[in-house]
């Protein structure tokens, strides 16, 4: 945290045995949980960035989104294709937020 503003850098999924949705769900649960531990929520997000091994995974990882973000209160939104370190895991998010 620097200044009130939250920057949580590469959340990645814990159990890469999941497909995009299972891992999509970890990495949001993730980001719920540093959030709150800082006093901030999801509504409280200026900005993410999201990393997919495999785009034509984008409409599972935007399922899991959609049904995650606060409605009225959705975040700018970068999403591109990435090799990622971990050949495993398929997706990271990077969040910047305001803390609470």
């Amino acid at each position: 945290m620097h200044q009130g503003v939250l920057y949580l850098a590469g959340q990645v999924p814990s159990d890469v045995t999941q497909d995009m949705t299972g891992q999509t769900r970890q990495v949001l649960a993730s980001v719920d949980a540093l959030l709150a531990e800082h006093g901030s929520e999801k509504s409280r997000i200026l900005s993410c960035q999201i990393f997919l091994t495999d785009m034509s995974q984008v409409a599972a990882m935007n399922e899991v989104w959609d049904a995650w973000v606060t409605p009225g209160h959705t975040p700018p939104r970068a999403t591109v294709g990435a090799t990622l370190a971990s050949p495993e895991k398929l997706i990271e998010v990077v969040i910047v937020a305001a803390a609470g």
